[in-house]
């Protein structure tokens, strides 16, 4: 099965506009997961075409990565999809309840590079990203360094950064083209749309979004009392997003999403999905599955395309909700990431 293919900025890869997160995978922060559920959902998006996944070395503590790894060690290499990977996150293995260390530092860079190489059993990186700034005090000049050293040696394709603004991607881009971004972005999280999106579109830095259902609560069978049923240890119980009154209003966002849904006879996770890729500099979306039925949830993202008359919708029905914040519409030149064609 093909799905529509777009360039991640100068990288030279196509890469789907939907792409497989590992997040859960790694079985902490979202309750227990098993990993043969996660291996199935992973083999069904590349079943439906889609041709990367994205994962770090922090979601569980080395435990997705491994995960992935044992995806590619089963696929012949013509089957293995783009890896796309992270570092900036140190923990200490003899106390792994602690909070990781957000570092940068070029030596510490480096080391994260060969573990989740050898994690993977990949010779090369395909996008390697810094998943969140330092705290070390390290310059970001000294790590975007290391990493352009780690592309000329070949452990690395193409370099990234995540959770970055406007500041750090221009000091980075002095010393090299930064080939991607990772934001959170999603129809109630819309910050990056002011400011970071526009700066990619510019520069051609692609734009690969986290989190566009913001963590399910813009899937069609979330509700209110489900958050009372997530697990312990599942990080959405103390996020605001899902406590009232952030909760009602995002659900009530989410329900006006239902008419464009059945109009396109699709989901309300794909047309949540889809509202991300209709931004102009938006490459792809990170979507995350923890089995194969959810990837039939938000699959037909990839091919949905909404129209002005939806992104008109939609918009209203965030200015009626009051749900989230940033801007709340697309500019009408949805084109401006480069052509869409069909792998």
């Amino acid at each position: 099965m093909s799905l529509p293919v777009r360039p991640l900025g100068a990288s030279g890869m196509q890469i789907t506009t939907v792409g497989v997160g590992t997040w859960a995978t790694g079985g902490d922060e979202w309750g227990p997961q098993d990993d043969a559920a996660s291996l199935a959902a992973m083999r069904r998006a590349l079943e439906l075409g889609v041709n990367w996944i994205d994962t770090a070395p922090v979601y569980g503590l080395g435990h997705s990565e491994d995960v992935v790894g044992r995806l590619l060690r089963e696929l012949a290499p013509a089957e293995r999809p783009l890896i796309f990977t992270k570092c900036g996150f140190v923990w200490n293995d003899r106390k792994p309840k602690a909070e990781p260390i957000r570092s940068l530092k070029p030596e510490s860079i480096r080391r994260e590079a060969e573990a989740s190489l050898r994690r993977l059993g990949v010779e090369r990186i395909d996008l390697y990203q810094f998943h969140r700034p330092d705290q070390t005090g390290t310059p970001v000049e000294d790590s975007w360094a290391t990493m352009v050293r780690l592309i000329e040696e070949g452990k690395v394709r193409a370099g990234g950064v995540s959770n970055f603004d406007v500041g750090l991607l221009t000091r980075c881009q002095a010393i090299r083209h930064v080939d991607s971004l990772q934001p959170p972005f999603s129809l109630i999280r819309r910050e990056a749309a002011a400011a970071e999106i526009p700066w990619c579109a510019e520069h051609g830095t692609g734009v690969i979004v986290y989190s566009p259902m913001q963590a399910g609560l813009l899937t069609d069978r979330f509700t209110a009392a489900r958050v009372a049923q997530l697990a312990p240890d599942d990080w959405r119980r103390e996020s605001q997003e899902f406590q009232a009154p952030n909760l009602g209003r995002n659900l009530a966002l989410r329900d006006a999403l239902k008419p464009i849904a059945q109009r396109h006879g699709t989901t309300v996770a794909a047309v949540a999905v889809a509202w991300t890729l209709a931004w102009p500099g938006v490459i792809g979306a990170i979507v995350g599955a923890r089995s194969p039925e959810q990837v039939d949830g938000w699959i037909g993202a990839a091919t949905l395309e909404l129209t002005p008359q939806d992104l008109d919708e939609i918009a209203a029905a965030v200015a009626r909700t009051g749900a989230g914040s940033g801007p709340v519409a697309p500019g009408r030149s949805t084109r401006q990431f480069g052509r869409t064609h069909q792998c």
